[in-house]
């Protein structure tokens, strides 16, 4: 009898408007005005970039190994952000002193531009711009298409392994920083301080068998754990966290439209709880965007930044994303070259002394 008169109460449903030319509320993968594909050509150019410049300057310390035997390129001042020890210390030097540094300027400049784009698009560098991460996120990917699972670490572990960047990051800080500048200057026109980018060469040209399985470990971690590398031991990473918190742009979630899918925080690439925030502040946040290309529900997620008048946010699309993370890398670059000071001053005379030596400077 009760189930006769039963009666059935249903909580109104509302229904919220779908993004405009999705499937299922999601924008295809290579839909142009998809933040995944801008992303996809801005880490694909910057790892481009960066394998020429690997191989750019290979043949440049080959040429002068050889006495000039072989064919001459010039040295490509991008290998200098490759050396963020360096940057940090002229950063300090110029800090300090007012002037630019003698020597390894474009380093300095670079880390400059990584710690501008954090401080404007939270640690958008991470997600866009670094060659490390891009490798990182396709071994990742790679891994899941091979063996279907990644491992998740659990919180009272992964907590403790987050903080070993830090630490790592404390280390080095330690060591270009505790330095006057006087002392920076008299290590950077040191030989070894000039050739510092030829030993970062010769570090992978003559990998130790420690270090080698030390990177073979990584790779296969990066197989099963998602982005191990950056998530636990960049020390890169961890500075420019540190300067992110201080970014006016942010994962904001819309809570009245938010229909609590839980699509958000499990593709996040940091695992981070969006679907529990409002505002994403948290260090580990790339700005990938990868959270708001999930979403299905439109306007609910967006990485934006708070208008003055508070009523409304101003939304950064793909494109945008692209042509500021490259603008500004680009225009700091041209900046470094326009006052003269993206290439060091070192004559090829003193390249050919000392190159070939370089195995012996520093042991």
């Amino acid at each position: 009898m009760l189930k006769r008169y039963a009666v059935m109460i249903k909580k109104p449903s509302v229904r919220y408007p779908r993004r405009p030319g999705t499937v299922g509320g999601k924008l295809p993968w290579n839909d142009w005005r998809n933040a995944s594909t801008w992303r996809k050509v801005v880490q694909i150019t910057l790892l481009a970039i960066n394998i020429y410049i690997g191989i750019t300057f290979y043949y440049w310390v080959r040429y002068y190994e050889t006495g000039g035997a072989t064919f001459y390129l010039p040295r490509p001042g991008g290998i200098e952000g490759w050396l963020p020890i360096a940057g940090l210390m002229n950063l300090k030097y110029t800090l300090e002193t007012g002037a630019f540094p003698p020597i390894h300027a474009a380093s300095m400049f670079l880390l400059a531009s990584f710690i501008i784009i954090s401080l404007l698009l939270k640690k958008s560098f991470c997600s866009w711009l670094c060659p490390i991460g891009t490798i990182s996120e396709y071994i990742g990917k790679i891994g899941q298409k091979l063996f279907r699972f990644q491992i998740k670490v659990p919180k009272w572990l992964d907590i403790p392994l987050r903080g070993l960047k830090y630490l790592l990051l404390a280390f080095f800080l330690y060591i270009a920083l505790s330095m006057p500048a006087q002392m920076i200057q008299y290590f950077m026109m040191s030989p070894y301080g000039i050739i510092i980018d030829v030993k970062m060469l010769d570090f992978f040209r003559y990998i130790s068998g420690v270090s080698l399985i030390s990177v073979c470990v990584l790779v296969v971690a990066s197989l099963f754990i998602r982005n191990a590398w950056c998530r636990y031991l960049c020390p890169y990473g961890a500075l420019l966290g540190i300067f992110s918190l201080f970014s006016p742009v942010k994962i904001r979630r819309n809570v009245e439209s938010c229909i609590d899918c839980g699509k958000c925080a499990k593709n996040c690439p940091s695992r981070i709880p969006v679907d529990k925030l409002i505002n994403v502040r948290t260090v580990e946040c790339t700005g990938c965007m990868t959270c708001v290309e999930s979403c299905p529900v439109a306007s609910t997620l967006a990485f934006s930044l708070q208008a003055p008048t508070k009523k409304r946010q101003i939304a950064l699309s793909g494109i945008m994303m692209a042509i500021l993370t490259l603008g500004i890398l680009f225009i700091t670059i041209a900046v470094a070259a326009y006052i003269g000071v993206w290439d060091s001053p070192v004559p090829d005379n003193y390249w050919f002394h000392i190159i070939p030596n370089a195995k012996m400077i520093g042991h």
